[in-house]
């Protein structure tokens, strides 16, 4: 796999400068090689301060949005749908600003409960918006990656079949899909085939467990995800996601229906998380070498 991460939810509820930057620091002392963050508004942040510190740290950093409402690139409503198209434009500026190495997350719809179904236009639309998106990416050097999610958070992608079509209608090589145990546990019919349908085409995956708290306390398989992950030979980043009130803003607490709290001390946390996905991916090595054998 590529560099082992985390999210800086874990850490701060990244409103201020000082929350993120702390975010970075702890990443780095607890051996995580890249940190996620949510959409970095510049007028907000100092990016280069943030750029400096992280190649400091050698934290890697990527960053992760969902669309609001207003700017939903699968809206029929053109004015939103060029909103959105703005939106992302200058997300991947920032992360190319912020020296970040990919986009993600919910980038072709709004993120929240849809009270209808997905319509042709609106498909269409997104996928066009993308497709314009995925091309301002590669000249910024950034990866775009789209996030695959319940069926709570969005009705465009659900599942990863989904997710392959809609890259495929792009037209791009430049669109991956962002693949993440949580939402697959809720959608797939096999999260592990899943990822061997997807192959090369993931270009970003979280690990998650099923109640968003610590790694092996829900119901996840996660010897047959990390056995899928050596069988298409992942390379890229594999980051840990987990969401407590504790430390979540609100506006992503309301959206994820974090109601509680499923921890509330950080530090053991990214201790375990680490642990155990290292120790999960060792032993899906040790499987497979031991299935080799004559």
């Amino acid at each position: 796999m590529g560099r082992l991460g985390i999210h800086s939810f874990v850490w701060t509820g990244g409103q201020t400068q000082e929350g993120l930057e702390t975010a970075l620091r702890k990443t780095a002392e607890h051996g995580y090689r890249t940190i996620e963050f949510a959409y970095l508004r510049p007028e907000k942040f100092d990016l280069d301060r943030l750029a400096r510190l992280a190649q400091s740290l050698d934290v890697q950093i990527g960053v992760t949005m969902g669309l609001p409402l207003d700017k939903d690139v699968s809206s029929e409503d053109d004015a939103s749908v060029a909103a959105g198209a703005a939106l992302l434009a200058d997300a991947v500026r920032a992360v190319r600003d912020v020296g970040g190495n990919k986009l993600g997350g919910i980038l072709y719809s709004a993120h929240t409960k849809y009270n209808r179904l997905p319509t042709r236009r609106g498909w269409d639309n997104s996928v066009a918006t993308i497709a314009r998106t995925a091309d301002i990416a590669r000249e910024a050097g950034v990866d775009l990656v789209l996030e695959v999610v319940n069926r709570f958070e969005t009705n465009l992608l659900n599942t990863t079949a989904q997710g392959l079509k809609f890259i495929e209608e792009t037209g791009s090589d430049h669109v991956r899909l962002h693949l993440d145990t949580f939402h697959m546990n809720i959608e797939e019919a096999n999260p592990a085939a899943a990822i061997r349908l997807a192959g090369d085409k993931i270009g970003y995956f979280h690990i998650g467990e099923s109640n968003r708290g610590y790694l092996g306390d829900g119901v996840i398989d996660f010897d047959k995800t990390f056995d899928a992950l050596l069988d298409i030979d992942y390379q890229r980043d594999i980051v840990f996601e987990s969401f407590s009130t504790a430390v979540v803003d609100e506006a992503l607490s309301l959206t994820c229906a974090i109601w509680r709290d499923t921890w509330t001390e950080n530090d053991p946390l990214a201790a375990h998380a680490k642990r155990f996905i290292e120790q999960k991916m060792d032993e899906a090595r040790r499987r497979r070498a031991t299935n080799a054998r004559p």
